[in-house]
């Protein structure tokens, strides 16, 4: 070992790790070499599948053997080569030294423990504290992270929380016995824009104090652009580039490295279509360069002239709550409160929120698949409240909606092809079955998919195929308008680029109309003519996507504005 080498807190030397699948052996991690010093911070970056949340396990010694084999290599940590240790020897290293937040604090949390029960247990083990003080140390770092009201919430269940709150929950777990170094698996992707930032702000602040180092795991290169030092770029299970987060930010080399740089979308100057990683790098890993076509900036045409589609007048959603015998009666939960606007056609109106702020009900309400407390909706002249059922199944062939969660929506027990066929067997029964598995197959291309692939299940796809085969479901029955919820937001940012291009193609195509619902701010801003801002069941501000950027008038929509990870702008 070199003397750089000794000074490091983690070494990783030569790491490969194989996994058996029932396709034969796949190589997870090639041949990895990775570096922290004690208080640095490494992002480790790259798509779904590209060996980053592997690489985390197997420091930890949590890769499952088998199907998971470590092949080579070596971990340096403390003096000693983690790898060789026993599970016995892992354990106080674990959890004590090297600690981990999780993506999904809802799996890492128990449903059935108070989460303050859960952090003093951590202490009790690593740290052998009595139960009293356990307990006093997990209000002292409840409070820490940043929970309201600690001494009261650290008696609470998980599904009491938040998603922001359920992540600082795990966050002061993972340092409840102040590690030497804390691995993070993506723990902002399934928050709002607002709540990340906070949750970035928390473990910069606690890394500060704490003198701790972190590997940050993430597929969004822009998340990582305050947080890290050094930047590790691995795809297809190797590292392609490593340097400085300045020099990737203002020069990345690989191809693959600009492709990621390129596919997230900007809040200005963003191109006609989103860049991905297939612009930048040929298949064969040849690197390619974006023509001047591709790189033309976007231009949105008004569609202020055209007819008025969708008429939504004072609606309203309001939830009752139980309250308990001789308990008084609790105020009903407005979640959407007076709403008011208008989508014409083959435009796209985006609606902005946190989590919360009413965006998804308000979508499930104009198609009923929600009932409204008040209120009317006008869809191309008719009142969609007024239908009677066999009205609405034939008003639904027009009105389609896109969930956010495409493999919740499939049937994992029905092939893809008949799961896109089964609206058109509902919706145009007078077709022959040869004839509507043309139609599937043709849909199948038009989303980017190999018809050859309808036989398969949903598990079988990854998450871009599943969100493209839950959009080629809502096309089968031809709508003329889609509602989008958060449809793009658990993607990696390529294929999401993607996803956000093929909604754009087929709106050229199809003439649709969308109202797109994201706490995405910079994806809205691309997608989206107008932008709607939802805030406690209430629309706070409507104006164009390009108005709402340069000029937002609520003090609000300024706020998801701030929170929107950026880089640094010196790098740019």
């Amino acid at each position: 070992m070199s003397h750089a080498d000794n000074q490091a807190l983690l070494n990783i030397k030569q790491l490969s790790v194989d996994f058996n699948t029932d396709e034969g052996r796949t190589q997870a991690v090639s041949d990895l070499d990775l570096v922290i010093q004690p208080g640095q911070t490494v992002g480790l970056v790259g798509e779904s599948g590209s060996g980053k949340s592997v690489t985390a396990l197997s420091i930890l010694g949590l890769i499952k053997q088998p199907p998971g084999r470590i092949t080579s290599g070596q971990i340096w940590f403390g003096g000693q080569d983690l790898l060789t240790l026993s599970e016995k020897q892992l354990r106080p290293i674990r959890g004590n030294d090297i600690s981990m937040v999780f993506q999904e604090p809802m799996t890492s949390l128990n449903p059935v423990f108070r989460v303050g029960y859960q952090i003093a247990e951590v202490l009790r083990l690593h740290q052998k504290l009595s139960k009293k003080a356990a307990w006093q140390r997990t209000i002292e770092l409840l409070d820490w992270v940043g929970i309201p009201e600690p001494h009261v919430r650290v008696r609470s269940y998980p599904h009491e929380l938040s998603g922001g709150q359920k992540q600082r929950v795990m966050i002061a777990m993972a340092i409840a016995c102040e590690p030497q170094l804390l691995i993070c698996d993506e723990p902002t992707t399934a928050l709002d824009v607002t709540i990340q930032q906070q949750v970035l702000n928390l473990l910069q602040d606690l890394q500060r104090q704490m003198g701790m180092s972190m590997l940050f795991i993430t597929h969004d290169l822009g998340v990582i652009a305050d947080l890290a030092d050094e930047v590790v770029v691995m795809y297809r299970s190797q590292k392609v580039e490593q340097a400085s987060t300045r020099s990737i930010f203002s020069g990345a080399r690989h191809p693959y490295s600009k492709g990621l740089l390129a596919c997230r979308p900007k809040l200005h100057d963003n191109p006609g279509r989103l860049l991905t990683v297939g612009d930048y790098m040929s298949a064969d890993g040849r690197e390619l360069e974006p023509s001047a076509e591709q790189l033309k900036p976007q231009q949105k045409i008004d569609k202020s002239g055209q007819p008025v589609l969708l008429d939504v007048r004072e609606l309203a959603t309001h939830f009752v709550q139980k309250s308990g015998w001789l308990q008084p009666k609790k105020p009903p939960i407005k979640a959407v409160d007076g709403v008011s606007f208008t989508v014409r056609k083959g435009e796209t109106l985006g609606l902005v929120g946190e989590s919360g702020c009413g965006k998804t009900t308000l979508g499930r309400t104009i198609l009923r698949l929600q009932q409204a407390t008040a209120g009317s909706v006008s869809f191309d002249g008719i009142e969609v409240f007024d239908q009677s059922p066999a009205q609405l199944r034939k008003l639904r062939s027009r009105m389609q909606i896109i969930f956010q969660d495409p493999y919740g929506s499939l049937n994992p027990r029905m092939p893809v092809g008949r799961a896109v066929m089964e609206p058109i067997q509902l919706h145009q029964s007078q077709l022959n079955r040869s004839r509507q598995d043309d139609q599937v197959c043709e849909l199948f291309v038009q989303v980017g998919l190999n018809p050859d692939q309808r036989h398969r299940y949903p598990h079988e796809f990854s998450g871009g195929q599943r969100q493209r085969i839950a959009i080629a479901r809502a096309l089968a029955v031809d709508p003329e308008f889609i509602i989008c919820d958060e449809s793009v937001s658990a993607l990696d940012v390529s294929v999401q680029a993607q996803v956000l291009n093929l909604l754009l193609d087929l709106q050229e195509q199809r003439g649709l109309t969308y109202i797109f619902i994201s706490h995405d701010l910079s994806v809205v801003n691309f997608i989206a003519d107008r932008v709607g801002v939802m805030n406690q069941g209430r629309l706070v501000e409507l104006d164009t996507a390009e108005n709402i950027y340069r000029n937002p008038q609520n003090p609000y929509t300024q706020q998801l504005l701030d929170a929107i990870p950026k880089g640094r702008p010196e790098w740019s």
